[in-house]
């Protein structure tokens, strides 16, 4: 039925039912709590497809999860990543999500022509379609249970990265299927050799455009403070570079995504907004992706094939071995690996939550549903990966708050959690003296008024304030970490500013180098642990001090004996 301007009634009956669904959803668990929201959804969607409804007017295809519903999530999920965290983090991440699922493709793909039955080129194209991970719900049980952001890092960084190169090797390996070529060109030194080489290519590629549309986006948003613009401008970059890297430059959409959306997320919100364009971009993303996975996860509930799953339940069950195998096989090793190079090491209970945290929906549910009619035992490949889907949200979804329990890996201490409630509220009696300062000076609210709003927001100012002193006093390690924490933050400020310089011409190259690479002398020292400063002296002699003695200069306290650690 449509009205008269065209509208399809029944499709916006649909939509409206979704949510009405997800409402009730959303009140039960917050009822309940601790229960993961999106497999509630899935769960609820089971229920109503095994109930007979079906949704016929919103069809869960190939195209409507790649290009409408993926971008958003990969875009709010990386711009919502501490990139320096990410930095810190990266060899075991870049270890798991490329070096991993690769050999888990490996291992998946051999034992599928074994113990599924499938020829040698489409056992690979069902690993390389079910393997990449998808972290949603486990991020948000880590989230509520005050999981080790380190391991949030993790596991996030992982399935962002092998998003990105799990659908690269998997539209190769399609190519090889569809096309009727036989498993030796694949495997010959030639073939192997242009799979590296395109895999190479579609990737960087896809980072190349992520940087330079980011860095586009950023330069406008410099120059601008229109929180609303912004917004829009942050949407237009989450599908901007997807479309362009993935359909006219044949590059990786995933990784622009993902790549614009930390350079957003992280530059562009140190340096090129504001505190209300933060608020609204952060708390729009926030939104739409929660959005996103309310229709995404529910219609996957709706459409799962409970039939067919039914029908090759025995298929299923060996395939879910084999999914955990395979992965088990290159978070072990290659984490032990990473372990002897780098610390700190990731820790055997962190790789336990690691292996059972990579949760596979939908990535691999949009790659099955885009393969095309002709593709050998299709319909098999879809309810393996539904099954495969089903089991992962469900079972290892549910139980991750069991195993998070029993590995003994914590919530945040009493100290901790205080200490975030203290600073939240400083930020928010910080953001409100502004506030009342901008409402007093355009006249919109009276100077008895003002005076009144700024006694009580400095006295409660000021108790914060002594709190939060006390309470890292007593706590020497959370007030290290927040030593440190904040001088990165600081030394990253300083970079940008010497930069600046250099490009306004204010400092020479030679210089300006220099500077830099003080800077970066100081941020290892941090990043290792060691902070740079002192309460009663220098800790670190900057080169200017010792520049300056040599001019006769002095500054009003000299800090001269305080360090040898000229840099």
């Amino acid at each position: 039925m449509a009205a008269a301007g065209g509208i399809d009634i029944t499709l916006l009956v649909n939509l409206l039912t979704i949510f009405m669904i997800a409402a009730g959803v959303g009140i039960l668990v917050a009822n309940v709590g601790r229960f993961p929201y999106t497999i509630a959804l899935l769960l609820a969607g089971f229920g109503a497809s095994v109930l007979g409804v079906t949704m016929e007017h919103i069809e869960l295809s190939h195209d409507l999860i790649l290009l409408v519903l993926l971008p958003p999530l990969l875009f709010e999920g990386a711009a919502t990543t501490d990139l320096e965290q990410l930095r810190r983090n990266l060899l075991p991440i870049l270890a798991m999500a490329v070096v991993g699922l690769v050999i888990s493709i490996v291992v998946l793909g051999v034992a599928g022509t074994y113990v599924l039955g499938f020829p040698l080129l489409l056992s690979f194209l069902f690993a390389a379609m079910v393997l990449p991970t998808d972290p949603v719900s486990v991020l948000a049980l880590f989230e509520e249970l005050g999981a080790p952001d380190r391991l949030a890092v993790l596991v996030e960084g992982e399935s962002l990265v092998n998003d990105g190169v799990g659908v690269v090797l998997f539209s190769s390996l399609l190519a090889y299927v569809v096309g009727g070529r036989g498993a030796d060109a694949l495997f010959s030194q030639a073939g192997l050799g242009a799979l590296v080489v395109e895999v190479t290519v579609v990737s960087l590629g896809g980072l190349l455009v992520g940087v330079a549309a980011g860095a586009l986006v950023y330069n406008v948003m410099v120059s601008l403070d229109e929180h609303m613009t912004e917004i829009i401008l942050t949407i237009i970059l989450a599908y901007g570079s997807f479309v362009v890297a993935e359909h006219y430059l044949h590059v990786s959409g995933v990784i622009a995504t993902v790549v614009s959306g930390l350079f957003i997320g992280n530059r562009g919100a140190a340096y090129a907004m504001s505190p209300q364009t933060k608020i609204s971009i952060f708390n729009t993303w926030e939104t739409g992706a929660f959005i996103v996975n309310t229709f995404i996860f529910l219609m996957i509930g709706v459409k799962t094939p409970i039939g067919d799953l039914v029908a090759n339940v025995d298929l299923i069950a060996i395939a879910i071995g084999l999914v955990l195998v395979a992965r088990a096989v290159a978070v072990y090793p290659l984490t032990w690996l990473v372990n002897r190079v780098q610390e700190p090491r990731v820790t055997t209970d962190y790789q336990h939550v690691i292996l059972w945290g990579g949760l596979h929906a939908s990535i691999p549910i949009a790659l099955v549903l885009g393969l095309p009619p002709d593709t050998p035992q299709r319909g098999t490949l879809q309810a393996l990966v539904f099954g495969v889907a089903a089991f992962s949200l469900v079972v290892q979804g549910l139980s991750m708050s069991t195993l998070l329990n029993r590995l003994g890996i914590v919530r945040r201490s009493e100290a901790e959690e205080l200490f975030e409630l203290l600073v939240g509220r400083a930020r928010a009696v910080d953001e409100a003296l502004v506030a009342a300062e901008r409402l007093h000076d355009r006249g919109d609210i009276a100077a008895s008024v003002y005076e009144d709003f700024t006694a009580e927001y400095e006295r409660e100012k000021a108790d914060l304030n002594h709190c939060i002193s006390t309470l890292l006093a007593e706590h020497p390690t959370l007030r290290q970490e927040q030593l440190l924490t904040g001088e990165r933050r600081l030394l990253q400020r300083e970079k940008s500013a010497i930069m600046d310089a250099m490009r306004d011409g204010v400092v020479s190259e030679d210089v300006g180098e220099r500077l830099l690479d003080e800077t970066d002398l100081k941020l290892d020292r941090v990043r290792e642990g060691e902070s740079t400063v002192e309460a009663d002296e220098e800790a670190f002699e900057e080169f200017w001090r010792a520049r300056a003695r040599e001019f006769g200069l002095e500054p009003e306290r000299d800090s001269s004996s305080a360090g040898e650690q000229q840099a």
